[in-house]
């Protein structure tokens, strides 16, 4: 039996990892800028986390979820009050996919109602009604084609009053910074004023956070620059550093109903344990501060660059999510940048190169990552100055 082809893979096997660095089976280094697509967060093999996770198995792997599970009531203690959500309700799950199916299963539960308005280009899963609200027609199959989404341009608040004074919209689901979309960045304008207005007609508004949330932004959540407080957050990617988990925060207006929900493996006590992990590097280490910090050092630096560079046509996100758009694609660059510079970044559409780092990362790695990308640049011609 071979593996079913899904993705087009760079001939590199990555077999160890230690903070912003990996390593190949011949001993190549590279300098690690897109984390697993934002899944690493407090750094490869932190010793914390694989000590705690060592210490976990050899006690218990798993059991169901018919049964107490301290651990679970201990992350969401630990996590409310780390994100300013004290107040909220948590569900875990396993995959940031199930976390967008559960909040807009949810939504639909709260209000009776079907449909969904979403942000041009966003991507929120590959499942279901995850996929079926992601803008992409080709990973849409027919069997999620059922025209519950309405896709409305970012920012414009306007066409998004417009389809909730309606009255028949379910929720409103938001990434405040895309991921594959290409790190655009919702505006607080347009964020208060959509929170407004889904509390008017009474839609729920989902922020999903499962890329840019967890400390990435400079915040704890990216909406949280935002002056907004969603009904539901959704979180997947950095909560486990690898171990794969993710959850929905839910708001204290959600009574839940035994048998609405439910889950084999979410919140399994070694996925806890992760977490738990993750959430002590986080505050010990103050990596939410240092993705804002080094963050605002990369963003400031690959500006400096673009006024000198000609590939670099934008550099836009937050924190230590940032996308920068060039005259040239994107899978050129990275194809450059790993095997002649070793350093792995992510893509977004055609021209975004997206940059997706450990937490941890540091400005000593940055001014070396921009020196691997000023050398990659170098090797495309620049397009002639018009007269």
């Amino acid at each position: 039996m071979k593996t079913f082809d899904v993705y087009p893979l760079y001939n590199v096997n990555i077999v160890k990892g230690k903070g912003c660095k990996v390593w190949d089976e011949n001993g190549q280094e590279y300098l690690d800028l897109y984390g697993g697509h934002a899944v690493i967060s407090i750094g490869h093999c932190h010793p914390h986390y694989v000590s705690m996770l060592t210490r976990q198995l050899n006690n218990l792997g798993f059991y169901s979820n018919s049964v107490i599970n301290k651990l679970q009531v201990e992350l969401a203690e630990r996590l409310g009050k780390v994100s300013g959500y004290d107040d909220y309700q948590l569900f875990l799950i396993n995959s940031g996919a199930e976390a967008n199916e559960n909040a807009l299963k949810l939504a639909s539960f709260q209000n009776g109602r079907k449909r969904v308005l979403a942000i041009d280009k966003s991507f929120h899963g590959r499942t279901s009604l995850a996929v079926e609200v992601t803008d992409n027609p080709k990973i849409v199959a027919p069997i999620n084609a059922n025209n519950h989404v309405t896709f409305l341009p970012i920012n414009d608040l306007s066409a998004w009053e417009k389809e909730l004074a309606k009255g028949d919209v379910c929720a409103c689901i938001l990434e405040c910074i895309q991921g594959v979309g290409g790190c655009n960045v919702v505006d607080a304008e347009f964020a208060q004023g959509l929170a407004a207005a889904c509390k008017k007609y009474g839609t729920v508004l989902i922020c999903d956070e499962i890329q840019c949330g967890y400390g990435r932004s400079g915040r704890f959540f990216a909406h949280q620059w935002l002056g907004i407080r969603p009904d539901l957050i959704t979180v997947a990617k950095g909560i486990g550093n690898g171990f794969p988990m993710a959850g929905v925060l839910i708001s204290p207006e959600f009574k839940p109903v035994y048998g609405r929900l439910g889950t084999t493996f979410g919140g399994n006590h070694l996925a806890c344990t992760a977490a738990l992990a993750v959430l002590d590097v986080i505050e010990k280490e103050h990596l939410v501060e240092n993705a804002d910090v080094v963050g605002s050092y990369l963003i400031s630096e690959l500006k400096k660059m673009q006024a000198k560079e000609q590939h670099i046509k934008d550099v836009r996100g937050r924190g230590l999510m940032v996308g920068v758009e060039m005259d040239i694609p994107q899978s050129e660059v990275r194809k450059k940048l790993i095997y002649d510079q070793h350093c792995f970044t992510g893509g977004a559409g055609t021209n975004v190169l997206r940059i997706l780092p450990p937490l941890i990362l540091t400005k000593s790695d940055v001014d070396d990552f921009l020196y691997r990308l000023h050398k990659v640049f170098a090797t495309f011609p620049a397009e002639p100055e018009s007269c």
